[in-house]
Protein backbone atom coordinates (compact mmCIF):
# COMPACT_ATOMS: atom_id res chain seq x y z
CA UNK A 1 0.00 0.00 0.00
CA UNK A 2 1.33 3.42 -0.96
CA UNK A 3 0.98 6.17 1.64
CA UNK A 4 0.03 9.66 0.50
CA UNK A 5 0.31 12.80 2.64
CA UNK A 6 -2.26 15.55 2.15
CA UNK A 7 -2.96 18.65 4.24
CA UNK A 8 -6.56 19.39 5.24
CA UNK A 9 -8.12 21.89 7.59
CA UNK A 10 -10.10 20.57 10.54
CA UNK A 11 -13.31 21.69 8.85
CA UNK A 12 -12.39 19.78 5.67
CA UNK A 13 -11.64 16.59 7.63
CA UNK A 14 -14.96 16.86 9.45
CA UNK A 15 -16.79 17.28 6.15
CA UNK A 16 -14.94 14.35 4.55
CA UNK A 17 -15.72 12.08 7.50
CA UNK A 18 -19.38 13.07 7.36
CA UNK A 19 -19.62 12.44 3.61
CA UNK A 20 -17.77 9.12 3.90
CA UNK A 21 -20.00 8.05 6.79
CA UNK A 22 -23.11 8.80 4.73
CA UNK A 23 -21.73 6.80 1.81
CA UNK A 24 -20.91 3.85 4.08
CA UNK A 25 -24.46 3.90 5.43
CA UNK A 26 -25.75 3.76 1.88
CA UNK A 27 -23.46 0.87 0.95
CA UNK A 28 -24.32 -1.08 4.09
CA UNK A 29 -28.10 -0.58 4.33
CA UNK A 30 -29.53 0.81 1.07
CA UNK A 31 -27.50 -0.70 -1.77
CA UNK A 32 -28.06 -4.34 -0.68
CA UNK A 33 -31.77 -3.86 -1.45
CA UNK A 34 -31.02 -3.00 -5.09
CA UNK A 35 -31.18 -5.82 -7.64
CA UNK A 36 -27.79 -7.16 -8.69
CA UNK A 37 -25.92 -5.61 -5.78
CA UNK A 38 -22.67 -7.30 -4.79
CA UNK A 39 -21.36 -6.35 -1.40
CA UNK A 40 -17.68 -6.05 -0.53
CA UNK A 41 -17.33 -6.55 3.25
CA UNK A 42 -13.57 -5.90 3.21
CA UNK A 43 -14.08 -2.51 1.53
CA UNK A 44 -16.89 -1.64 3.94
CA UNK A 45 -14.70 -2.47 6.96
CA UNK A 46 -11.80 -0.43 5.53
CA UNK A 47 -14.16 2.50 5.00
CA UNK A 48 -15.39 2.30 8.60
CA UNK A 49 -11.81 2.31 9.88
CA UNK A 50 -11.00 5.28 7.65
CA UNK A 51 -13.96 7.29 8.94
CA UNK A 52 -12.91 6.51 12.51
CA UNK A 53 -9.34 7.70 11.79
CA UNK A 54 -10.64 10.91 10.21
CA UNK A 55 -12.84 11.62 13.23
CA UNK A 56 -10.05 10.87 15.70
CA UNK A 57 -7.72 13.19 13.80
CA UNK A 58 -10.26 16.02 13.83
CA UNK A 59 -10.91 15.47 17.56
CA UNK A 60 -7.18 15.57 18.37
CA UNK A 61 -6.77 18.88 16.57
CA UNK A 62 -9.79 20.39 18.33
CA UNK A 63 -8.45 19.38 21.76
CA UNK A 64 -4.85 20.52 21.13
CA UNK A 65 -3.97 23.77 22.91
CA UNK A 66 -3.24 26.73 20.69
CA UNK A 67 0.45 27.68 20.53
CA UNK A 68 1.33 30.63 22.77
CA UNK A 69 2.23 33.88 21.06
CA UNK A 70 4.70 36.21 22.67
CA UNK A 71 3.98 39.13 20.37
CA UNK A 72 7.50 39.41 18.95
CA UNK A 73 6.53 38.41 15.44
CA UNK A 74 3.32 38.09 13.44
CA UNK A 75 2.20 34.71 12.21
Amino acid sequence: MTLISVKFSTQEIELLSSLASDQLFRREFIDPRLPGHRSNPAELNLGKKLVERLRLTADKVKRAPMPKRNGTHAV
